[in-house]
């Protein structure tokens, strides 16, 4: 038996090629915390897997093919000069064939290399087409990005265990209905609760929202600091409205943060809200503000198990489904990019807080990209957007940034005046 140390000089090889080799199951016995090898066995091995080269250990390889060989090498040349070699290279491996051995990549950078070089062009279609891959970092991962454990008869088992078992039995209609054009693209001054009365049912398809968290903000016409009943059951009054005009397979998506202070934990009580009204939950994302404004000296206890305080850098995304998890559209409206919707089924979103809250004279804003993100990602081009706690208007600008309709609707005149003049200062198209 020898050491890891000794097989890396035997081999000639890297900590790196050695872990992807034992990935790839090359054997070894564990000593503690120590690896030890049979230098016979894991020779024997190599040629059992056909394995002769280390350096494309670990590579996806695409093949492809070239007429011209001052082409080919001018190729490989660019890329081994644009791009890490532990990302992705190439080389000429048979009469007019380039293999690139891919990892990772990133497709804005590789797409930005100016040359006229039909190899190149080819290498670029090559990847474009490959359709399963991860995204991290802003790259296109295309190795062990999928490593998990596999279901076996996952339906199966999905239908005996009973899938949203608390959304069955429930009475809604699939028949959607058009929103009256009066209210479309229209900033509403007034009560949600009451103004939403005046909707239609099914006629919304997504209402993404941020209610008053109940903390004690200056807002300009709504208290923030009810006692906790009254705030609920306001709440959940416009909500119930809310549920009324959301179109059957629309979604409902309440960002929220609980007011850790009084132990109040107002997303779990949203959420509870919504699966007693028998919609699906469809999930939860975390938006990771990473502003640490949390750096203060309420500790509770301080160095002590007795009643430490936890802090928190980020808030909720409740997201939730009307009868059906699937959402009908035609598929020419849809405007998420393949990367775009890699990045962000990934539940955790690491965006900064807004920093123009001072200028639109409100305490409690979420920046446009989460707006973005929500409205890309879980709604169709044309669909009609609801933002029943509209606030100056985030939501019904990125609505119609991203050709989609809206209604926004606010008690407070003055907030309402400031997003009708966001939504009048966009000149579409947008993009």
């Amino acid at each position: 038996m020898i050491t890891e140390r000794e097989l890396l000089e035997e081999l000639k090889i890297s900590r790196t090629t050695l872990w992807r080799l034992k990935k790839m199951g090359m054997p070894y016995i564990k000593v503690g915390s120590a690896y030890r090898y049979d230098k016979e066995e894991v020779i024997q091995w190599f040629k059992s897997n056909k394995i002769s080269s280390f350096d494309k250990i670990g590579y996806k390889e695409i093949e492809i093919d070239y007429s011209s060989s001052s082409e080919a090498l001018e190729a490989i040349s660019i890329l081994s000069e644009k791009i890490k070699k532990e990302d992705m290279f190439a080389e000429i491996t048979g009469k007019n064939t380039v293999t690139v051995y891919l990892r990772q990549v990133d497709m804005n950078k590789l797409k930005s290399i100016e040359s006229n070089n039909a190899v190149i062009k080819k290498i670029i279609n090559a990847i474009e087409s490959i359709k399963s891959y991860g995204v991290r970092g802003g790259k296109r991962i295309f190795i062990d990005y999928d490593k998990e454990k596999k279901v076996t008869n996952r339906k199966q088992k999905e239908q005996a265990r009973g899938k949203y078992f608390y959304a069955q039995g429930h009475e809604y209609t699939k028949q959607n209905n058009q929103l009256p054009d009066e209210f479309v693209n229209q900033i509403i001054c007034g009560d949600s609760e009451e103004v939403l009365k005046k909707l239609p049912d099914n006629c919304i398809d997504l209402i993404f929202t941020s209610p008053p968290y109940n903390f004690g903000l200056e807002y300009d016409s709504q208290n923030d600091g009810y006692v906790w009943d009254d705030y609920f059951n306001k709440l959940f009054k416009i909500f119930d409205e809310c549920i009324r005009v959301l179109k059957y397979g629309g979604r409902i998506i309440v960002n929220i943060q609980p007011l850790f202070s009084d132990y109040i934990p107002t997303h779990h009580i949203i959420s509870n809200f919504f699966m007693e009204r028998k919609l699906i939950w469809k999930g939860e994302i975390i938006w990771e503000k990473n502003n640490y404004n949390c750096k203060y000296t309420a500790w509770g206890s301080w160095k002590s198990p007795s009643n430490p305080y936890l802090k928190y850098t980020w808030e909720f995304l409740e997201i939730f489904s009307k009868g059906s998890l699937k959402k009908e559209g035609d598929k020419n409206n849809i405007d998420i990019s393949a990367d775009e919707f890699k990045e962000w089924v990934v539940a955790k979103w690491a965006i900064a807080p807004e920093k123009d809250m001072a200028k639109y004279g409100h305490p409690a804003m979420f920046p446009e990209e989460l707006a973005r993100r929500v409205i890309k990602l879980f709604s169709y081009q044309n669909d009609v957007v609801l933002d029943p706690f509209n606030g100056v208007g985030t939501t019904t600008a990125v609505a119609k940034k991203l050709n989609r309709k809206f209604v926004g609707i606010d008690i407070s005149k003055e907030y309402c005046e400031k997003a009708l003049k966001r939504i009048n200062q966009i000149t579409l198209p947008y993009f």
